[in-house]
């Protein structure tokens, strides 16, 4: 997290803004209130935003607030975001309605049974007006403004005669939104193999690429079944080591290097990463894991390993990275 003595950004004179998670995609933003507290629980809110009124959680009632105030500048909670790679934006995203009440609640899980309705009757028109799509979930808007449908093609649909329809089948506004792989598995994910809620679905946001590369140095393993997530692609958790793995990794000499050890020279043949141990192959043909503060470079691998090496990560990474 960003240094907390950084000093503050000039807001507006008698603003006050709150952080609240909101919307079918879980997205957080600032929205512009008059408490003068914050509750210290967990706390719902409805809050205005660009689609009409939307229920969502205030993020952080224990430690971003001080007199309905976040503790943090503007620049440190931006930095702070960025660093868990959440959606968030800075610029005011609405404003704060009230904190939500029972009946708020009770009305959130009827839309959600609605919108599982809506997202059948899509399903239907959608089939019989033969489109090549997925329709994947609705997000019917708190305040009934809109209903978004999230759906999945291979290009693009002309989908005006299916928003014609659902218009006039629920006479309000239909907002339609085409999504990946990665953004089905935020709206549907489910519990993954660690024992946790898919981190898409949870608090992840902004889906970064993760390549074979980062696969290749952090598992034991590339079987599909264990590396992959609940989207089929390779899982975003294997981001949140990449850098420590990648500087452990810096650390050791490449593959072919000649090195000395007590039991004389040989090259290196394999590494352990994290317990920082390289694999030595002497010149009899005897093989042993030593640690990397017990040897000495005497030689470099053949530029034509070195280069062969790093052509077949770049690739590995660009098709791993075309599939996400």
């Amino acid at each position: 997290m960003t240094d907390v003595s950084a000093a503050k950004p000039k807001q507006a004179k008698g603003k006050k803004y709150m952080l609240v998670r909101y919307g079918r995609m879980c997205m957080v933003g600032l929205f512009e209130h008059n408490e003068t507290r914050i509750p210290r629980l967990d706390t719902r809110a409805v809050v205005k935003t660009e689609k009409g009124l939307e229920l969502g959680r205030v993020v952080g009632p224990l430690v971003f607030y001080k007199a309905g105030q976040p503790k943090l500048s503007g620049d440190q909670i931006k930095a702070y975001f960025s660093d868990t790679e959440s959606q968030f934006t800075y610029e005011p995203a609405g404003k704060f309605v009230r904190f939500a009440t029972a009946e708020d609640i009770s009305e959130e899980q009827h839309l959600q049974k609605i919108a599982a309705e809506e997202t059948e009757c899509c399903r239907r028109f959608a089939k019989e007006l033969n489109l090549p799509m997925k329709i994947v979930d609705a997000e019917h808007i708190f305040g009934g403004e809109r209903i978004v449908f999230y759906f999945k093609a291979d290009g693009r649909v002309d989908f005006r005669e299916l928003v014609k329809r659902l218009a006039q089948e629920y006479q309000t506004r239909i907002e339609m939104r085409q999504i990946g792989s990665r953004d089905e598995a935020k709206l549907l994910g489910d519990i993954e193999s660690c024992g946790q809620e898919c981190c898409c679905k949870r608090f992840l946001k902004i889906l970064k690429p993760v390549n074979m590369r980062m696969a290749k140095m952090q598992k034991a393993t590339l079987d599909p079944s264990k590396i992959s997530g609940y989207c089929g692609r390779l899982k975003c958790c294997l981001r949140y080591e990449d850098k420590t793995y990648t500087e452990l990794k810096n650390s050791l000499p490449r593959k072919n290097t000649r090195v000395r050890t007590e039991q004389g020279e040989g090259k290196v043949v394999d590494m352990q990463i994290l317990p920082q141990l390289v694999v030595v192959e002497y010149d009899n043909g005897e093989k042993a894991a030593v640690p990397v503060s017990e040897l000495q470079i005497v030689g470099s691998p053949p530029a034509q390993a070195q280069e062969r090496e790093t052509v077949e990560d770049d690739k590995q990474d660009i098709e791993e990275t075309e599939k996400r």
